[in-house]
């Protein structure tokens, strides 16, 4: 399920609050690695209201710095379409080496899509439909697939 479709107040708020703090107490160490800052990403996305994007991708940023990994360069992607629209987004994930992951393909996919370049999308939607091995993931990229016909 998208972060966008999910019911925040479902959330489980004493396990927020606890994670938060962890958090906290982490980076307040001076010397956050990967794993800190993968939290504090995550901490963002619990912040009430809507996700501080522009937070993500600084975050990601300090990530890059400590682990650099293309995966990590993909999950930025992400944040800069929410922040900078899906072009600048697509550029990042075009330099990527990631053909064979299906999460590439997906984000890939969604970025044609939000670009109105449905026969690319639909390119994207398949592979990424191909590389998955998740019943529900197929489902869902099933799902967006379909939606670019109707």
């Amino acid at each position: 399920m998208l972060l966008a479709d999910q019911d925040r107040s479902r959330w489980d708020a004493s396990l927020i609050h606890e994670g938060r703090a962890i958090v906290r107490s982490c980076l307040a160490r001076g010397r956050p690695g990967p794993y800190q800052i993968q939290a504090a990403i995550n901490a963002v996305h619990t912040d009430d209201g809507d996700t501080d994007w522009r937070q993500i991708v600084l975050l990601y940023d300090q990530l890059l710095a400590v682990a650099p990994s293309p995966v990590a360069e993909l999950h930025r992607a992400v944040a800069v379409a929410e922040v900078d629209g899906p072009e600048p987004a697509l550029a990042i994930v075009a330099a990527l080496d990631l053909d064979r992951y299906h999460l590439y393909q997906s984000v890939r996919a969604d970025l044609l899509r939000r670009l109105g370049r449905t026969a690319e999308a639909a390119t994207a939607y398949d592979e990424a439909i191909a590389r998955t091995d998740n019943a529900a993931e197929r489902r869902f990229l099933e799902r967006r697939r379909a939606a670019l016909a109707g």
